[in-house]
């Protein structure tokens, strides 16, 4: 171990960066050439199957097989084109990011080889599914599954090593039809939104006649050498540092934070930049984050389901391109103690087919009640089932992160400005408005007092987890691992089922009062009433925060096994299954992967601590106690002062001491976890009497990494992994 510190260090030393040189001066002279987008699919088809293939995608439609066979010629003839040999159905799998299986173009037809691509193959793939986590959906030995074309997103090329590869987004279901993915249930939320916020929408405006969910995914991650990544077990085996005494310079003077781009950072993110570019992921922003070594990209905005493929797509190309400039990109949500961590902070909103942000305000008051209606139903929706978007964020990863002074706690609260909560208070207090023949409703109601609120006018909170950023909910509490698709599908499903909530008590509201505003209204202040507790402005990280979120009656669910018990909730099951996104029995099979994960993780997280500390750390200090021991004699035979060494040896053997107990105490919690049946209990074993042990063996080890010799020291330490650019 102390050998590959040694060699890593000297091969960061001499390093030099890869001068990555795009040949295009614009990127819209690129931009999404390897995508068979909406430009591609009109050069390719007839105009009448044109027409109707956009047809059956905005409606949500089956696709008839002679569509599928000519958008497969099509496909095909694209893509060969290029250079393109094999295809694939690219996937969201229950676990990991993305899943794929290569098929060639090429087959022998008659004793002849040729190229050919069916629509029956476009449209669905029967790809072995025993080997992927379905949470007791189906047998061991029942192993059929199908992956079924999803052509709301386009199909895009691409190349690993140079094989190029026809990527066909698809869903992934059981032989049942039940959900084995991430991206159907959240096809299903998308359609149950559009449904619902469609017929609130009528009551204002007759020409909306379907509304569509955006998404903006900030993603934050580390960069660690190369070299140095592979001279650290724990990076390799758990994505983040399990042990690592704190450095000298850490965050303290905020120095990193938008600051200069080292040359070979930029490098490396021009690359994965233009790559993203070519497969239509509109990436717009690049820079330094908090934490020495952590970044971040954003895209711009898209819609849901094509802003979540491109999300986890975006993972992988970095990773890849990583690798060329002798880096690893960790994703983890807390790499590295005492800095701050990483999130996907995933931007929400609602558009109408006209380009309408129906959470955006104006200074007009009709437009403005609509406005106030949405907000309204997305607050209420975030208090009616706070529990589960926090179950939505769970993750052993994301445990280490929430709630760490850096970002935002597990209480799930929501920030809208001063301005807008002060509009809804008014709204709160106001009661039995009165309006008569002729009077001007909004200024009846107050809403003509609501002044042109544009973005610069609600502040940010970078503290909460849910907070209205002017015409937009930023879900802040999303881990840097998570994909977009789990949390989204939660928020949306929410959101639609109070919409329906809305609908159905302005319907009745309206048997008894003539005026339509007045009407909405009493609905909207009936909402804020029964939900007002979820709002909070100030610091969230305060512990003020944590005993007022109690008296609120707001959940502080801090663990994963805690969180997760939200989805077993009869409202949980009811609300799934009445907007039609989740089966009882896909949603107990989601939890139980999830139950099921958070076990495994912090197991490898034991074992990897008990690897290293036994076969590495110990091993290191008792080969530089003995060499202190040598000079501790010394020193007695010459009659010198012993009193330094002999303290350095008395604390570097405790802490041998307390490593070696630990561990074996550790170890033998873990073997007592993995007897119980219950997997809840289980993994509330593994929480709360496997894992205390982690920070206390830390302890002791990142202690002995301050006594024993740097040059003796195996690990590579923070100062390096951090700061060796």
């Amino acid at each position: 171990m102390l050998k590959l510190r040694e060699e890593a260090i000297k091969e960061v030393a001499h390093r030099k960066y890869q001068l990555f040189e795009r040949k295009e001066s614009r990127i819209s002279d690129f931009y999404a050439e390897n995508v068979f987008g909406d430009a591609e699919m009109r050069s390719h088809l007839s105009v009448e199957l044109y027409e109707r293939l956009v047809r059956c995608i905005d409606r949500g439609e089956r696709i008839d097989y002679d569509i599928a066979e000519a958008v497969a010629t099509a496909l095909k003839s694209w893509a060969m084109t290029r250079g393109v040999t094999h295809y694939t159905h690219w996937f969201h799998p229950l676990r990991g990011t993305t899943a794929e299986k290569h098929d060639a173009f090429f087959e022998i037809r008659n004793g002849q080889p040729m190229e050919h691509f069916k629509g029956s193959s476009l449209i669905q793939q029967e790809p072995d599914a025993s080997s992927f986590p379905h949470g007791g959906i189906r047998s061991t030995f029942e192993a059929r599954g199908y992956t079924a074309w999803d052509a709301s997103s386009p199909a895009f090329i691409y190349e690993i090593a140079n094989a190029k590869t026809l990527c066909i987004p698809t869903v992934f279901v059981s032989f049942t039809g039940a959900a084995l993915d991430n991206k159907a249930p959240l096809l299903k939320s998308i359609a149950a939104i559009d449904k619902a916020a469609t017929e609130v929408c009528q009551y204002f405006d007759k020409e909306v006649q379907k509304v569509t969910v955006s998404l903006g995914a900030e993603q934050e991650y580390f960069l660690v050498d190369r070299s140095l990544f592979m001279a650290r077990p724990d990076l390799v085996m758990c994505g983040r540092t399990l042990f690592g005494h704190s450095p000298s310079r850490g965050q303290q003077l905020s120095d990193h934070y938008f600051g200069s781009i080292p040359r070979r950072v930029t490098n490396f993110m021009v690359e994965f930049e233009t790559e993203a570019l070519r497969l239509g992921i509109p990436v717009r922003t690049r820079h330094n984050e908090v934490a020495p070594g952590q970044f971040e990209v954003a895209p711009q905005f898209e819609e849901l389901n094509l802003g979540t493929d491109h999300n986890v797509l975006l993972m992988d190309i970095m990773e890849r391109v990583a690798e060329k400039h002798d880096f690893r990109v960790l994703f983890h949500e807390k790499p590295f103690k005492g800095i701050n961590g990483s999130g996907k902070h995933n931007n929400w909103s609602l558009i109408t087919q006209d380009g309408r942000n129906l959470l955006s305000p104006t200074s007009k008051a009709k437009e403005n009640l609509q406005f106030l209606t949405f907000l309204v139903c997305t607050v209420k929706a975030v208090h009616d089932y706070a529990d589960l978007l926090r179950a939505s964020t769970a993750s052993a990863g994301n445990d280490l992160r929430l709630g760490g002074h850096e970002a935002p706690p597990a209480i799930i609260s929501v920030f809208l400005g001063a301005q807008l909560s002060s509009v809804l208070d008014e709204l709160d207090k106001n009661a039995n408005v009165k309006v008569g023949k002729g009077d001007n409703v909004y200024l009846k109601l107050g809403i003509s007092k609501i002044p042109e609120i544009i973005l610069d006018n609600t502040d940010r909170n970078r503290t909460s987890p849910f907070a209205f950023t002017g015409n937009k909910f930023e879900f802040r509490a999303v881990g840097s691992t998570a994909n977009p698709a789990i949390p989204m599908t939660v928020l949306n499903t929410a959101v639609a089922d109070v919409l329906c909530q809305f609908k159905l008590l302005l319907d009745k509201e309206l048997e008894k009062e003539t005026k339509k505003e007045v009407a909405i209204i009493n609905v909207l202040r009936r909402f804020i009433k029964q939900s007002k507790n979820i709002l909070f402005e100030r610091d969230n990280y305060s512990h003020d925060w944590v005993e007022e979120a109690q008296k609120r009656g707001l959940t502080n669910l801090q663990t994963t096994p805690e969180a997760l018990a939200a989805y077993r909730s009869q409202e949980s099951k009811a609300l799934f299954e009445r907007q039609a996104v989740f089966t009882p029995v896909e949603l107990e099979a989601r939890t139980h992967l999830l139950m099921d994960e958070y076990v495994m993780k912090v197991q490898i997280e034991s074992r990897v601590i008990g690897d290293l500390s036994l076969n590495h750390i110990i091993p290191t200090a008792i080969k530089y106690q003995n060499m202190l021991l040598e000079n501790y004699n010394g020193l007695t035979q010459l009659k010198l002062d012993t009193k330094y060494v002999h303290g350095l040896i008395k604390d570097i053997s405790e802490h041998i001491a307390q490593i070696q107990q630990m561990v074996e105490d550790m170890t033998e919690e873990r073997k007592r976890a993995n007897a119980i049946e219950s997997e809840t209990t289980r993994a509330e074993a593994y929480c709360h009497k496997v894992r205390p042990y982690f920070e206390k063996i830390r302890y002791h080890v990142d202690k002995l990494e301050l006594l024993v010799d740097n040059d003796d020291w195996p690990l590579p330490k923070y100062r390096e992994l951090l700061f060796y650019k």
